[in-house]
């Protein structure tokens, strides 16, 4: 049985003091995590600080991003290495906000950035998901396929096994719209036969895929039921430590 992994994005949200204090918070209400996997990724002006408070508990750091290259000029992006030493586990590579933004993140861009994070011994989050355009017309398996493919190129059937799949659709990311439970599954499932054909059943059966898009406390029960869900990548409701440790128990209670 694969382990169930949640994750929390702050995205660009808490200063210093606000991320100690929501940090504290957290370590002082989940000491047994042996049911799940938590993560959190804040900031990065303020991820030395939270892995200090975090160092002793079983919430592991993660970053919002990294840079393909060990290093070199490069005005503003951060390495692999520059994580490692503040003492992050896990890395988000190719989150749907900087695939969609500007300068916009390509496939080929975030399969080098895998691959350097897997090099350096960092666990990477790769993110995939179709628009709500691309839903509409029938394309949601084509785009995952093509963002599937690109950004795993070359990844051997040893280093998949560190990687953890979030599907987030992005027309249910901070818009409350979320997809059932059904139509994520299907989708789950989806990413999951296609890994089948990329590498072996036997390897992909122990592969972690998220699901991430407005999840709250109340859907994140239903949703880690279904057979090819293993979690949860949560935006918004990991900003607050009342409702990300619901999200957490919700997980924990559905699986006992």
């Amino acid at each position: 049985m694969r382990n169930p992994i949640i994750g929390g994005n702050w995205k660009m949200y808490k200063t210093i003091d606000e991320g100690i204090k929501l940090a504290k918070e957290l370590v002082n209400n989940l000491c047994d995590l042996t049911e799940c996997d938590v993560f959190i990724c804040p900031p990065f002006t303020i991820l030395e600080k939270v892995s200090e408070i975090i160092k002793n508990s079983p919430v592991k750091l993660c970053a919002q991003n990294m840079h393909w290259a060990e290093e070199g000029a490069y005005t503003g992006e951060i390495s692999a290495k520059m994580l490692l030493d503040v003492g992050c586990k896990y890395v988000l590579l190719g989150h749907s906000e900087r695939r969609r933004g500007e300068p916009q993140e390509f496939d080929e861009i975030i399969n080098k950035k895998l691959k350097m994070a897997l090099s350096k011994g960092l666990l990477p989050v790769v993110c995939l998901g179709e628009t709500r355009k691309e839903r509409k017309e029938g394309r949601t398996e084509e785009v995952i396929k093509k963002q599937i493919t690109h950004s795993l190129r070359e990844i051997d059937k040893i280093d998949i096994l560190k990687v953890t799949i979030a599907y987030e659709p992005v027309w249910a990311i901070g818009t409350g719209d979320t997809a059932t439970p059904e139509q994520a599954e299907d989708v789950h499932m989806y990413i999951r036969n296609l890994l089948s054909q990329l590498y072996n059943s036997e390897v992909v059966e122990k592969v972690r895929i998220q699901y991430g898009g407005s999840i709250k406390p109340d859907n994140m029960k239903d949703l880690i039921m279904q057979d090819n869900i293993d979690g949860g990548l949560v935006g918004g409701a990991s900003l607050n430590a009342e409702s990300f440790i619901k999200i957490i128990n919700a997980c924990k209670i559905s699986l006992a």
